[in-house]
């Protein structure tokens, strides 16, 4: 039932945003961006990346990677209600990856507190994901913490300096919050 219910949502939910081939960043090691093709389907019909190529859903085809994938461009997307439904259907409960996105759609959406646990919960798992500190950071900020995204910001630079993607995004989220 739980299979059958990814794949509805998948392709009710997800696949008009798979219409064209489009690129779109994708997270390297240590949550920093890279490039990545993400291929895109007609409506009816989901990548399969084993395959190279677009194909009708079947049962138990998508594991939690594609499910993070999804999620993953459904938020950034900004369609964050459809990119809750999917990564909740992760086998993995526990995957950083998917808890952050979890978090920042929640965020987005208005629910900052059930963001910011989502964000906590992954950093309990993998203290050195970035990404999910420059989201956290950002969460502070939209609640009013300067003290809390400083934090933050401290972090990222303890694991990756001041030169990283993550590090330069939350500075600047500071800066921009402090002159308004």
């Amino acid at each position: 039932m739980r299979k059958r219910l990814l794949i509805q949502v998948l392709a009710v939910a997800a696949l008009p945003l798979f219409a064209v081939p489009a690129f779109s960043a994708g997270e390297g090691g240590g949550g920093g961006s890279g490039g990545g093709q993400t291929t895109q389907c007609k409506k009816g019909m989901v990548w399969d990346k084993k395959l190279k190529k677009c194909v009708a859903p079947k049962q138990g085809m998508l594991d939690d990677d594609n499910i993070y994938e999804a999620g993953r461009a459904l938020a950034m997307a900004r369609r964050y209600d459809e990119a809750i439904a999917v990564l909740s259907l992760a086998a993995d409960k526990k995957d950083p990856r998917i808890l952050n996105y979890l978090g920042y759609s929640h965020r987005h959406s208005g629910r900052v507190a059930v963001g910011l646990g989502y964000y906590e919960e992954a950093l309990r798992i993998d203290p050195d994901y970035t990404l999910v500190r420059e989201y956290l950071g950002e969460a502070h900020l939209q609640i009013g913490d300067l003290a809390g995204a400083r934090e933050q910001l401290r972090e990222i630079e303890k694991r990756t300096g001041k030169g990283s993607r993550e590090y330069g995004m939350l500075s600047e989220q500071i800066d921009r919050f402090m002159k308004s």
